[in-house]
């Protein structure tokens, strides 16, 4: 079985994004690794190649800021590296410049590969989140923060990034098929120093929205504001260890007071929905193989 990692980048060290660790955390269940970098304002290149030149292959690419409505560039930045990956591979493993596998998980997600890779019905595997939010020892609760996301497709599969490379697709807008595993992506995005955070919103919105709307909605501040979230938990688990270095370095506090929990309407609704249907609009959970095989 060959295994391929993949993802793209830029301005990384600028924005604070995890890169490094997010590499580095499912690199030893990958035999090559393919990054898209962007060509940057600061040292992401050079960051990029010092992390393990004999595995991994760097595409230089030029983001198309035509291509920013709606976070469609990311998508596009996302197939470039998919593109690259040789027809050899059985499983292509994606991961974000800001999303971090605990080393617990890489065995379970390896049997996974190994159980489905000769299963046609299956075209992935799918993930649960953990959002951490203001510092290392919150998670997000919220309904906006999504629970699940493929970031493991077989390569054969003509797929496709989807949207604003929040998933896949195949073929003419398909669903893929894929299989839930009990592995988590620990997504350390809101996690920053609030000065870096503030800086970030200020430019991620510029992939989603034109100058307008980015000068009207985006507040200028100095920091970010944490405290306007709805819902937090305490994360009572352990980091992955490539993790620990720069949890190790954080240099501010956060603080939440969880009598401050507010769940909306809103949220309540959609919590209630996900438990009795599982409803979910980027992919197809494959349950039962025997019942796909039958059915």
């Amino acid at each position: 079985m060959k295994v391929c990692g993949f993802t793209f980048i830029k301005d990384a060290i600028k924005y604070d994004y995890p890169i490094s660790e997010a590499i580095l955390s499912i690199l030893p269940i990958c035999d090559e690794f393919i990054v898209a970098v962007g060509k940057s304002s600061d040292e992401t290149l050079a960051l990029i190649q010092s992390i393990a030149p004999e595995k991994i292959k760097i595409i230089e690419t030029i983001w198309d800021e035509t291509q920013r409505e709606g976070g469609r560039v990311l998508a596009v930045e996302t197939d470039k590296a998919f593109a690259a990956i040789s027809e050899d591979v059985d499983w292509a493993f994606y991961i974000q410049g800001d999303e971090v596998v605990h080393e617990k998980y890489l065995p379970v997600i390896k049997e996974a590969m190994l159980k489905y890779r000769d299963d046609d019905r299956v075209d992935g595997l799918l993930f649960h989140y953990l959002h951490f939010y203001g510092s290392y020892d919150y998670i997000a609760t919220a309904s906006n923060f999504y629970k699940k996301e493929i970031r493991v497709v077989k390569r054969k599969q003509a797929v496709y990034s989807y949207r604003d490379a929040q998933g896949f697709r195949k073929g003419q807008d398909e669903k893929l098929r894929v299989k839930q595993i009990e592995a988590f992506i620990y997504h350390y995005g809101w996690v920053k120093q609030p000065k870096a955070m503030q800086a970030k919103q200020e430019n991620f919105h510029k992939y989603w929205h034109d100058d307008q709307w980015v000068e009207k909605h985006v507040a200028k501040a100095d920091e970010f504001d944490y405290s306007t979230i709805s819902s937090l938990a305490r994360f009572e688990g352990t980091h992955p260890q490539v993790m620990q270095q720069r949890i190790d370095k954080i240099n501010w506090r956060f603080d939440y007071d969880m009598s401050y929990n507010k769940f909306s309407l809103k949220d309540q609704f959609k919590k209630m929905m996900y438990l009795l249907f599982k409803v979910d609009l980027n992919y197809k959970i494959v349950f039962s193989l025997q019942h796909l095989a039958h059915g």
